[in-house]
């Protein structure tokens, strides 16, 4: 099969939904895994196996400045000694591509809040970076 361009999937067409509630506002979104893995020494080889011996999940979701979103759903909860859990869906539905891709990521609290941050003639921008502890793909992109 040989590539089509036209079939790369786009960012534009990328959508948000935390605890159901749409985030029109998110234009950025990356979540991952790293899986831990230790060395092992194989005899008659030189270079190392690995095994691995868990995984932690890692991401990122970047807004534009234009409500308090973050600041309702943590701010209260973290005065209290408590970092509320989330649930964050992520479609990516690009029009031209072979389908949509949809992975629900669970277990999400947020690593820090930004209360305050802008500059004069800068856009407003707010990045939140988050751990996670399990997700589920509900739509995968498969070429026809």
């Amino acid at each position: 099969m040989t590539l089509n361009p036209n079939r790369v999937v786009s960012g534009t067409f990328g959508s948000v939904w935390m605890d159901g509630e749409y985030a029109e506002e998110c234009f950025g979104l990356e979540a991952r895994i790293e899986i831990n893995k230790e060395e092992v020494p194989i005899c008659g080889r030189i270079m190392q196996g690995h095994k691995m011996m868990g995984a932690s999940g890692t991401g990122t979701i970047r807004f534009h400045k234009v409500n308090s979103r973050m600041a309702k759903k943590l701010s209260d909860a973290l005065k209290t000694g408590y970092n509320p859990e989330i649930e964050i869906l992520s479609e990516l539905n690009d029009p031209a591509s072979y389908g949509a891709e949809r992975v629900l990521i669970k277990g999400i609290t947020f690593d820090d809040l930004t209360l305050a941050n802008w500059e004069a003639n800068a856009r407003g921008e707010i990045e939140c970076p988050f751990t996670f502890m399990d997700w589920e793909y509900l739509d995968t992109v498969d070429p026809a």
